[in-house]
């Protein structure tokens, strides 16, 4: 990390759902959740709940000199939809395949 960035994962505990066009694409209750300097709360999920059936890979690359370098999946009306790291810094080696969407909802209860 440099000085003033911070990112911390830890184990997760909500209900975590994604929808997109009325159709589940994951849904998880043991998110990893990654907090980083200057970003939203993001929910990382494990790959055995996230329906990759659904998507596609991309050829859609980025780079994060904090996390990685990062994979993308699409679904035909949403491209880049979701992202991975499969080879994360050792700083965040936790969020290993797991799948991040933009969007997500906590369920209550």
């Amino acid at each position: 990390m440099t000085a003033g960035h911070r990112i911390t994962v830890e184990q997760g505990t909500a209900h975590v759902r994604v929808t997109h066009a009325g159709e589940v694409l994951a849904e998880s209750r043991h998110p990893l959740i990654l907090r980083e300097t200057g970003c939203p709360p993001r929910y990382y999920l494990p790959p055995e709940d996230v329906r990759t059936d659904l998507l596609t890979p991309s050829a859609t690359t980025t780079h994060c000199p904090f996390k990685g370098d990062a994979a993308y999946w699409s679904r035909p009306d949403a491209p880049d939809l979701v992202w991975a790291y499969p080879t994360p810094k050792p700083d965040v080696a936790e969020i290993k395949d797991h799948f991040c969407f933009y969007e997500t909802e906590v369920v209550p209860g």
